[in-house]
């Protein structure tokens, strides 16, 4: 890896910063959204349904989330992986990787996610419950911990991850990597891209549908995951983020967002969803899971190339509060399940309408889980520095 040269160091991309505390912000909402809907995988769910206009919004704004949010963290994500491989070194890199991400997913796989099952979903005035002197350990014994993940499931894929590309590098050992003023993707690339993250993930969801889970990994997403944290590692090569015009970024935002909400409404109504749900979705060999596939690939890969021009140009700079949301970002998405959670709870007598519920939740969620992180969390001796 000597012979690898980087580029000087560069001033902070403050547009990727705000566009990651936007992101966490957005995984919040999707969970208090999850509670209120009852469609996706949550820990707490509201018993009462929520009527057929909350049910439609609720499923619209979670779908259209669902083909964006988490494909943009880990493109983000893998666009720092080379740069830092290559300062690093191979053994550093993967320590400081095991650090900044191994130790907060052992932090919730042992001590938030038993904690959350024991004194809040299992309420803890039940004389019946056993001491957890006694269901840790059984929890430990039974290996509870590898599905016990939480939302921490990305970092441990992220760790995954940059483990396989970092064994990949050592076996390859290029003599050059950076291609700063290398070819921009085409539009004929993009439709590439989307076609074959459309097939993988129908491919996968034959057998992995959505709604299961390997260990806590939803495996029906992980195409577009793993081929948009590849467009990463090939936009910092090739310095895409910085030299994409925003024209095109532009364009695919337009597209996704015209032509987006359309074709899922027709794909919805044509397909049968009013009349026999959703079973042929969400894996398959099924028509309205390709055609699912096929749109959540194009709004995905749209969106994502919008925000990344569009944050680039417009939101490149931050304030107080960009600063605050981002420095405290994951540690929000490290705790906030247990605050979503216990705010629910706390919000079950109320009499409100599920969409007023979900705003009240997400709003009250993210403030306390932002405050704890800044007064309390990052504050413990030794968090501060992973979190």
């Amino acid at each position: 890896m000597s012979t690898t040269t980087s580029p000087p160091a560069a001033p902070r991309l403050l547009f990727i910063d705000n566009l990651r505390w936007l992101m966490i912000v957005l995984v919040v909402t999707i969970h208090a959204a999850v509670t209120y809907s009852g469609v996706g995988s949550w820990y707490y769910k509201e018993p009462a349904p929520p009527g057929p206009v909350a049910f439609f919004a609720f499923v619209f704004y979670e779908t259209h989330l669902q083909a964006f949010f988490m494909g943009l963290l880990f493109l983000l994500a893998g666009y720092f992986v080379p740069g830092s491989l290559d300062r690093k070194g191979a053994r550093r890199f993967l320590a400081d990787r095991v650090v900044r991400l191994g130790i907060p997913t052992a932090l919730y796989a042992f001590v938030i996610q038993p904690a959350i099952v024991y004194y809040l979903l299992n309420l803890p005035g039940d004389a019946a419950l056993p001491s957890p002197l006694v269901v840790y350990p059984r929890y430990l014994a039974r290996l509870g911990f590898l599905s016990g993940t939480g939302p921490l499931w990305f970092a441990l894929a992220l760790l995954i991850f940059t483990g396989i590309y970092t064994a990949g590098r050592a076996a390859v050992r290029p003599r050059t990597r950076l291609q700063p003023e290398g070819r921009l993707p085409s539009h004929g690339k993009v439709i590439s891209l989307i076609s074959v993250m459309a097939l993988g993930s129908f491919l996968v969801r034959c057998a992995q549908p959505i709604g299961t889970d390997f260990y806590n990994m939803q495996l029906c997403f992980f195409p577009q995951y793993i081929l948009l944290f590849g467009v990463g590692i090939l936009a910092w090569r090739r310095n895409w983020l910085l030299r994409l015009p925003a024209s095109f970024g532009s364009l695919w935002l337009k597209l996704a967002l015209v032509a987006g909400p359309v074709l899922w409404a027709a794909l919805m109504l044509g397909g049968g969803a009013l009349k026999d749900g959703f079973a042929r979705y969400v894996g398959g060999v099924h028509w309205q899971s390709a055609g699912y596939c096929l749109w959540e690939s194009f709004f995905g890969v749209g969106v994502c190339l919008g925000l990344l021009v569009l944050f680039r140009e417009r939101f490149n700079t931050q304030g107080r509060l960009a600063r605050f949301l981002s420095a405290n970002a994951f540690a929000v998405y490290v705790v906030h399940a247990p605050v979503l959670i216990a705010l629910a709870l706390a919000l079950r007598g109320l009499a409100w309408p599920p969409l007023a519920k979900f705003l009240l939740l997400s709003a009250a969620g993210l403030g306390v889980s932002f405050l704890a992180s800044h007064w309390v969390i990052r504050r413990i001796p030794g968090l501060g520095r992973v979190l």
